[in-house]
C-alpha cells in the first residue's frame, strides 16, 4: 500500500500496535460524537483535564497554535498564506484559523469529534467556527468553563518554582521543598518562571477576561456553557466533566 512520505506503511507497523489500534477503534464506535470548546485561563486545569476527556470520548484535541505550526512545516496550501502573514509581522486571519480547524476536523482521529482549546478568542471567530462547522452539518455541543476566582489562581501559580535542568517543579504552599528555595535531590537553586509573577499573571487574566466574556455570552444565549467549578481538585473536576459530558 503506498504512503505518503514520512508515515509508515501499515505492513512495517508491529502487530501489537496495530491490534490495540483496531481495539481503540471498536470502543469508539460505540461512544457518542462531541465537539467541545474549553474555555479558561492560565492555570484552571484545561490542560490536565484536555487529555482525560480525549481519550474518554476517543476526540482529537486541537489546539490552534500547534496546528498552525503543523499546517506551516507541511507547507499546506494554508500553511503557506499562514507563513507569509506570519513573516509580514502580520496576524494570521480568522478566516485561515478556521480553515485549518476545517481540515483538521476531517481527519480519521477526528471523526468522533474534537477538543478545541484556545479558539475562538472573539465573538466573530465563535461565529465564523459556527458558519464553518454548519456547512459540515455539526456544531459545537457544549462549552466547558473552567470558572476560578483570579486570587486562587494567584496563588496557584505564583507560588510554582521549578529546578530548571530536572523540570522538577514545586509549590510554596501546596508541594513546597525541603529546604525554601531549593531543590530536594540536587540541593541547587530554585527559579521562579518570568511569566509565574503577580504582574505578568494580572495583565494575562485582565486581557482574558476581556476577551473572553464575550465568547462565553455568545455561547450562553445557544444554551450549551457548563460552569466547572475549577478551583477543585482535578478528580472531582474530571468527575463533574464526566457527569455532564455522559447526560
Amino acid at each position: 500500500m503506498p504512503s505518503s512520505s514520512g508515515s509508515a506503511r501499515l505492513e512495517d507497523v508491529p502487530s501489537i500496535d496495530l491490534m490495540s489500534e483496531l481495539l481503540r477503534r471498536m470502543k469508539c464506535a460505540s461512544k457518542s460524537d462531541k465537539r467541545l470548546i474549553l474555555i479558561g485561563p492560565p492555570g484552571s486545569g484545561k490542560g490536565t483535564q484536555s487529555p482525560i476527556i480525549k481519550d474518554e470520548y476517543c476526540l482529537c484535541h486541537l489546539a490552534t497554535g500547534d496546528m498552525l505550526r503543523a499546517a506551516v512545516a507541511a507547507k499546506t496550501p494554508l500553511g503557506v498564506k499562514a507563513k507569509e502573514a506570519m513573516d509580514n509581522g502580520g496576524l494570521v486571519s480568522d478566516d485561515l484559523v478556521v480553515g485549518i480547524i476545517d481540515e483538521a476536523v476531517k481527519k480519521p482521529s477526528c471523526q468522533k469529534g474534537f477538543i478545541l482549546d484556545g479558539f475562538p478568542r472573539t465573538v466573530v471567530q465563535a461565529q465564523k467556527l459556527d458558519q464553518m462547522l454548519e456547512k459540515q452539518g455539526t456544531k459545537i455541543d457544549t462549552v466547558l468553563n473552567f470558572s476560578i476566582d483570579d486570587a486562587i489562581l494567584e496563588e496557584r501559580i505564583t507560588g510554582r518554582w521549578i529546578h530548571p535542568s530536572s523540570g522538577r517543579s514545586y509549590h510554596t504552599k501546596f508541594a513546597p521543598p525541603k529546604v525554601a528555595g531549593v531543590d530536594d535531590v540536587t540541593g541547587e537553586p530554585l527559579i521562579q518562571r518570568k511569566d509565574d509573577t503577580a504582574a505578568v499573571l494580572k495583565s494575562r487574566l485582565e486581557a482574558f477576561h476581556k476577551q473572553t466574556e464575550p465568547v462565553i455570552d455568545y455561547y450562553s444565549k445557544k444554551k450549551i456553557v457548563v460552569e466547572l467549578q475549577a478551583e477543585k481538585p482535578p478528580k472531582e473536576v474530571a468527575e463533574e466533566i464526566q457527569k455532564v459530558l455522559s447526560s
